[in-house]
């Protein structure tokens, strides 16, 4: 069996956007999901996601997927410098590193986005990484999935007129993803 691990970004909760959808879907295909809630924007730190995940960890194995959205696959690269087996794929939706630049949510992010990461480590511990972002998306530029992308080994995708791959840009549900996961199960 497959677990799944979804995480939220940035004033971000489980029941939001396509996070849902996605969770059913995947249940549906005998996997077992899991969409922690973080605080957010109160008491949001690295320090305190990391402790709410630790009920999570158990669930991170040689068959486990992670997807990330916005915050979340910063959030996930410091898991993923953590663990000590690789997990099969990771999946980072509008994800970045680094600060955004005079946004409101630098002040928020920055004990996740600018740390240093030990991108070696990282890849190690993870066997396949998607990078997909928005080429017209307001909070997170192309370059920054750019960069993740680089500093992962991988290629970006770039969905076209996505904005932030969410659902104040329509995105209840996201199929593309789905069929990408669907080929690591």
């Amino acid at each position: 069996m497959t677990n799944v691990v979804i995480i939220h970004g940035t004033e971000g909760n489980p029941e939001m956007n396509w996070f849902p959808w996605l969770k059913t879907e995947l249940e549906k295909l005998e996997c077992k999901v899991f969409v922690p809630k973080f605080p957010t924007p109160e008491n949001q730190s690295l320090e305190n996601w990391l402790a709410v995940f630790k009920d999570y960890e158990q669930y991170l194995d040689e068959n486990s997927i992670v997807v990330g959205h916005s915050l979340g696959p910063a959030f996930l690269l410091s898991v993923l410098e953590k663990l000590n087996q690789p997990i099969k794929a990771a999946f980072f939706i509008a994800g970045f590193t680094g600060l955004l630049g005079g946004s409101e949510f630098d002040e928020l992010n920055k004990t996740f986005t600018t740390k240093s990461f030990n991108w070696n480590r990282i890849k190690n511990n993870c066997k396949k990484f998607y990078v997909i972002s928005s080429d017209n998306d307001p909070y997170v530029p192309i370059e920054k999935g750019k960069a993740l992308a680089e500093n992962l080994d991988t290629e970006l995708i770039i969905l076209k007129n996505a904005g932030h791959i969410n659902q104040e840009f329509g995105y209840t549900k996201l199929d593309f993803l789905l069929e990408k996961i669907k080929n690591e199960l």
